[in-house]
């Protein structure tokens, strides 16, 4: 199972939420790239970076620190924002190895298949947010009316393969992750799934790397010190 840990983007700041409330807006780090680096030098090869104020307003204003966070190393899954092939475009060419379609795939499946088509499944993943099973978009603010299996199984059907299942409810919480969700997801679906969400130690990334993920996101869990990034990368990857 791959590490993924997380860097969210909001006015050029890492930050994090509470179940996804801008509301509850934080900086958690001071400078992104530098966090990156300690990434890095952690062992992580991979990076989830949401940029915040794409995936809310439909705006990306971060691209300048992408690129420098690419410069670090690591391979980046960006999410945030991402509604074109144009915009699929300009975030490749800021370095970034694979894009993350969230809203975008609930509102429009055909630009899904396009970009399936013209980039290959893996550099293509879809993000499903949902908030008590049903999918969340605009930044998690609105209700889609769709369940997360119904929907993971239309983005299958469209050659998906790669499904990234974050749990509102447990996001930034320390919860624990939302393993039986998980389970059922796994069960539905022949997809790649990366779980973000409620990570709250070490113990927890065991669990899903038993469950045979194919990835886990560590976010605000490291940044509160709970997780040792390179026991996890060196016990799960």
């Amino acid at each position: 199972m791959l590490i993924f840990p997380a860097i969210d983007l909001k006015d050029g700041k890492v930050v994090r939420l509470h179940k996804g409330s801008f509301d509850t807006v934080h900086q958690v780090a001071d400078d992104p790239v530098a966090t990156a680096r300690t990434f890095y030098e952690a062992g992580a090869r991979y990076l989830h970076m949401v940029d915040l104020d794409g995936a809310k307003e439909g705006v990306r204003k971060n691209s300048v620190i992408v690129r420098a966070v690419a410069d670090a190393g690591l391979k980046i899954e960006l999410g945030g924002g991402i509604r074109s092939m144009e915009d699929i475009r300009a975030v490749f060419d800021l370095g970034v190895w694979r894009v993350v379609i969230g809203s975008a795939a609930v509102t429009d499946p055909n630009f899904v298949r396009a970009a399936i088509e013209a980039c290959g499944t893996e550099r293509v993943a879809v993000g499903i947010d949902a908030k008590n099973g049903s999918v969340r978009t605009a930044g998690w603010v609105e209700d889609a009316g769709l369940h997360y299996l119904d929907f993971a199984r239309s983005m299958e059907a469209l050659g998906v393969r790669h499904l990234i299942f974050t749990d509102i409810d447990t996001d930034g919480t320390l919860a624990g992750p939302a393993c039986g969700r998980l389970a059922e997801l796994k069960e539905a679906v022949s997809c790649q799934i990366t779980a973000s969400g409620g990570v709250s130690s070490n113990a927890d990334l065991r669990a899903l790397r038993n469950m045979e993920l194919y990835a886990a996101i560590v976010g605000k869990a490291w940044y509160a010190g709970e997780v040792d990034l390179r026991q996890a990368v060196e016990e799960c990857q």
